[in-house]
């Protein structure tokens, strides 16, 4: 073949590449390559035909993959030779809208350092324009309607471009050359300020204006984002803070920030380097954060009262840049709802849906086709851990190979999310909030219905949760399609493999506060052994009862109860020296003890969350909770920083599947707490060990450096003997220096007589080599120093 005759590619590409600046990217590279041909957004990504010496194809091909823009993520490359055309030049052709669509949609992406520096600059042309996007930021599927994502199928389309804006977006040396959200003060949205009855008081500037001088006089206003209204007061007003909580009905659950720029959220909160990544990255999540002792200073005690951490941002669109730059201190920026109710997209029904909350509405006049709440993030073990995916992750798809026909997978009742999956990919719409209300499932529906109508598809089987009373599972029921009904706590299970990209054999430890069992118990502290498509449960808490049963959920003082029942029997509703029996009138305590002795609207309960309640109660720390995960939060504000005590660990028990039993750390728990033993030690508290004469101690939470980082989780012991043939109830007589055990074998069923395993709650978790353990027990006696 003559390397200097003309040679033809066609180069599909899928992956994250619509909305990200690649068409222009593409563009670029092939004409300082000298190359002829054309690009285009396809209904499965783009489409690049390039024709030229084939050494110059190879460096284009090689820059294709090495340069692409940095918001693009490209999943798959397929290049196929064609005949050569003759053709001269490269264009970018109109979009190919025909033909399967399984192109991905892009997240909306925070404003670009670019178009920050427009913002401030006094001779740009979009100085203070609140709307200003490009290529590499803006709003994307906030505003998409169908795909391939040209202008003409976002809600953009009823803006038509000015001569200077037409302009850049022809100009190949634009940093705006196809950007389709491209706009500017003569073409594009703009600003107006509401009064509570829906009179205009401003517009333009003077709408930006009179909302920063309201915020500054502590009044609430609703600001109409890029993917909803939120709710913003000076975070620094107390009396404000409170107005807004009994407005919205949130009387405790913490309120996420928004602050200038970083300098203003390390000030505030300690900010490692992967916070520091998340909090500037183009997806600009709220971000939870430890506390500066300094925040207490600047921020109202309304703001996150109790809370183990702050919820930061940074701003997301320029509106927000602008607003924030003008008033100098933070804000509280929440959702634009009433407490449990969807996120308000729409200006006229933000009008109706705030009455009363708001007492002003800053909206603009681009229209919101999805609905997006803010994400939520927390770094965990130095990762990035999504906890809400919504604005800048959704709907971006995860990777699934068992996925082939179209599917629709409707959720659960809480927190609800839906996800469509088809070609290997899962699409996962954003967050959509608890199913109770009805403002709430009519949201959902419209999710339902438009997440596969973006791709064309028509589901053919629907998934849900297995419990009949959820109305994402009445949904189901209602679409005429085969209908696959997962078990709770194996779709958390499943879906925390796809996230991790594992397929298994694996153990998953899935743990929350309540799903439906199936055997006539509520799930909730599991160990599923899965190896798709066969799972099994291979061990759970020990369940307990819950007086009241949903009710528990809102009341951990009835958790607290289930446990003391599990404890002590009749007597625990004569407890009253403890706070969760005494929080009840006696006539009560009647009541639920009848409840617990004859089992009567008291189910069983193996939930984690629900556990995690009981110790919240019986430490007196919350009875009563507003909102989900409180009592939670507040065992782990109690114990940061404090010096935990020691509690003895639970005990693992019981044949197939196992059970561990949590009864000897709560009673520990007890005894101290009656003994004077501080609450924040009891909650940081840490599994106990025994010194060589038998006295008690806890184990270290931190290694000791000795040369190396050494870390002892667990103590190692010599297999005697071993009994049973079933991997998952298998156990082993294990000798502990001159102290015997019989410990469970499930997660280390490779062990055989002789061999030294790492036990820790009664269970053998790895097995090790004599080396191994040697060096183990000797990272025990350097603690057992350190501790003297």
């Amino acid at each position: 073949m003559d390397a200097a005759a003309p040679h033809r590619l066609r180069i599909a590409i899928a992956g994250a590449v619509q909305g990200v600046g690649f068409r222009p990217f593409v563009y670029r590279l092939a004409r300082e390559a000298g190359l002829s041909g054309s690009v285009c957004n396809s209904g499965a990504g783009v489409l690049i035909e390039a024709e030229g010496a084939a050494s110059a194809l190879n460096r284009f091909l090689d820059r294709l993959a090495a340069e692409a823009p940095v918001n693009a993520v490209v999943t798959d490359r397929q290049v196929v030779r064609l005949q050569a055309r003759f053709t001269h030049g490269f264009t970018v052709a109109p979009s190919a809208a025909d033909g399967p669509c399984s192109a991905v949609i892009m997240a909306d992406l925070a404003t670009c350092a670019a178009c920050r520096d427009e913002l401030r600059d006094l001779t740009d042309r979009r100085h203070r324009y609140p709307f200003t996007t490009c290529v590499a930021c803006g709003p994307r599927y906030s505003v998409i309607a169908a795909l391939p994502y040209d202008r003409a199928r976002t809600t953009l389309n009823r803006f038509p471009l000015c001569p200077a804006c037409a302009a850049e977006y022809a100009d190949p040396g634009s940093r705006r050359f196809h950007a389709e959200s491209i706009c500017c003060p003569a073409c594009g949205p703009q600003l107006a300020l509401w009064d509570a009855d829906g009179s205009v008081r401003a517009t333009r500037e003077a709408a930006l204006a009179s909302a920063v001088a309201a915020l500054r006089a502590g009044r609430i206003v609703a600001v109409k984002g890029l993917g909803g209204f939120q709710l913003l007061v000076d975070a620094r007003n107390d009396t404000a803070v409170r107005a807004l909580r009994t407005r919205k009905h949130r009387p405790r659950k913490p309120f996420a920030l928004m602050v200038a720029d970083l300098d203003v959220a390390i000030g505030l909160a300690e900010v490692a380097a992967a916070e520091r990544a998340a909090l500037t990255s183009a997806a600009a999540p709220i971000v939870l954060l430890a506390p500066r002792p300094e925040a207490a200073q600047v921020l109202a005690q309304a703001v996150a009262p109790g809370a183990p951490c702050l919820g930061i941002m940074l701003p997301t669109t320029p509106l927000h840049h602008l607003l924030l730059r003008e008033l100098g201190f933070p804000v509280v920026a929440t959702s634009g709802n009433h407490a449990g109710a969807p996120i308000l997209a729409d200006e006229h029904a933000a009008l109706r849906g705030l009455a009363g909350v708001a007492d002003l509405l800053l909206v603009h006049d681009r229209p919101i086709a999805h609905a997006v709440d803010d994400s939520v993030v927390r770094v965990i073990a130095g990762e990035v851990t999504v906890l809400r995916r919504a604005r800048g992750y959704a709907p971006l798809p995860l990777a699934w190979p068992a996925v082939d026909a179209p599917l629709l997978a409707l959720g659960g009742q809480q927190k609800n999310a839906v996800a469509s999956g088809f070609a290997g990919r899962i699409f996962l719409g954003p967050h959509g909030g608890d199913l109770d209300g009805a403002a709430a499932r009519d949201a959902f529906v419209r999710a339902a219905e438009s997440l596969p109508a973006l791709h064309r598809l028509q589901p053919a089987r629907v998934a849900c949760d297995r419990h009949p009373d959820y109305a994402s599972t009445r949904h189901a029921d209602t679409l005429g399609l085969p209908v696959v009904r997962v078990p709770h706590h194996l779709a958390h299970a499943l879906s925390g493999m796809v996230d991790r990209g594992l397929d298994g054999p694996m153990l998953a430890v899935a743990w929350d506060g309540t799903g439906y069992g199936g055997d006539g118990t509520i799930w909730g502290g599991e160990f599923l052994a899965i190896d798709p498509p066969r799972w099994r449960r291979a061990a759970h808490l020990l369940p307990f009862r819950l007086p009241g049963g949903e009710a528990a959920a809102r009341e951990p003082r009835r958790a607290a109860l289930g446990v003391l029942h599990a404890l002590h029997g009749a007597a625990a509703a004569e407890m009253t020296g403890l706070p969760p029996v005494a929080a009840f009138t006696q006539a009560e305590r009647r009541v639920l003890a009848t409840m617990l002795a004859r089992g009567v609207a008291a189910p069983l309960a193996s939930s984690a969350g629900r556990l995690f309640d009981a110790v919240a109660a019986l430490l007196d720390l919350c009875q009563r909770a507003s909102f989900e995960g409180e009592a939670a939060m507040a065992v782990e504000a109690a114990a940061a920083g404090a010096e935990a005590a020691a509690l003895p660990a639970p005990m693992v028990s019981g044949e197939r599947p196992l059970v561990v039993d949590w009864r000897p750390t709560l009673a520990a728990l007890l005894a101290a707490r009656a003994a004077g033993v501080p609450v924040g030690a009891l909650a940081a508290g840490a599994p106990e060990r025994r010194r060589p004469g038998g006295r008690p101690d806890r184990l270290r939470r931190r290694p000791v450096d000795r040369g190396e980082r050494l870390m002892c989780l667990a103590v190692p012991g010599q297999v005697l003997a071993i009994a049973g043939d079933d991997p998952l109830t298998r156990s082993a007589r294990v000798a502990f220096g001159g102290i015997v055990k019989q410990v469970a074998l499930a997660f280390a069923p490779e062990a055989r007589v002789g061999d030294y395993v790492l036990v820790h709650a009664g269970v053998a978790i790895a097995v090790l080599d004599a080396e191994e353990a040697a060096r183990t027990l000797a990272c025990l006696a350097t603690l057992e120093e350190e501790a003297e």
